[in-house]
């Protein structure tokens, strides 16, 4: 199954990492996945919320699509945020801080802001790619300043597949092929294999069992190599 791109059913599209990208802030990358671009920033902030106690940090996470960012303007979420946005803004938290040992980083909080430049599907999975190597590269300023012992970032990745029925499953789709699928999923996993998260399921309808497998499988399969591109173009962005 060929699809309008000229890419193969389990083909990714073009990754490219620009770290460094906003010059303030500890750790940035911006990402982009084929037409789908997001700038993420990362900034390390002394205090944490009360429930979490001086013996931890805490990550918060702030994504945004900017108004041009679609094909007809979004529109500004200045005083409430929309129901999509607070749950992506959860699912990108958990999996950030299901990675990350906040135990090393005591009194101190995380801020992870994903802004989307522009959407093509796969912003979920663009911030965490982006949020990844922005937070990798924070972390790595502060063992370069002495300021962290313990490395205390796990390596992941994610990928996203769509279902269109019978065994037609495409990985990393462009919002019209996410628009048209009978299912969606996000997978989120380490690079040893382990699942932070899968988030998704069938778009008014059921999914199969083993095809609901196989897509899990599938992006479990490649995960590990996606985590080494990510590492790939920081080292080479770093000479």
């Amino acid at each position: 199954m060929n699809r309008k791109d000229g890419r193969g059913p389990l083909e990714m599209r073009p990754l490219r990492i620009t770290p460094g990208y906003a010059e303030y802030a500890e750790g940035s990358a911006l990402l982009e996945l084929g037409k789908t671009r997001v700038l993420v920033a990362v900034t390390l902030t002394e205090g944490v919320p009360r429930h979490v106690g001086r013996r931890s940090g805490w990550l918060m996470v702030e994504y945004n699509l900017l108004p041009r960012s679609t094909r007809v303007r979004t529109q500004r979420e200045r005083y409430k945020l929309g129901g999509r946005t607070q749950e992506v803004q959860r699912f990108l938290g958990r999996a950030f801080r299901a990675a990350l040992d906040l135990k090393a980083l005591p009194g101190k909080t995380v801020v992870v802001d994903a802004d989307v430049l522009q959407a093509d599907g796969g912003t979920r999975v663009a911030s965490l790619l982006g949020g990844y190597a922005a937070l990798f590269l924070a972390l790595d300023a502060l063992v370069k300043r002495g300021e962290l012992d313990d490395w205390p970032l796990t390596p992941f990745a994610a990928l996203s597949l769509v279902w269109h029925g019978e065994d037609r499953i495409l990985l990393d789709p462009t919002q019209v092929e996410d628009e048209n699928a009978w299912a969606d999923l996000t997978v989120v996993a380490t690079e040893a294999g382990d699942v932070i998260e899968v988030h998704g399921g069938g778009e008014g309808r059921p999914v199969p069992l083993p095809v609901y497998r196989r897509m899990v499988d599938l992006a479990l399969e490649r995960v590990p190599p996606l985590v080494r591109e990510v590492h790939r173009q920081l080292r080479s962005a770093s000479g």
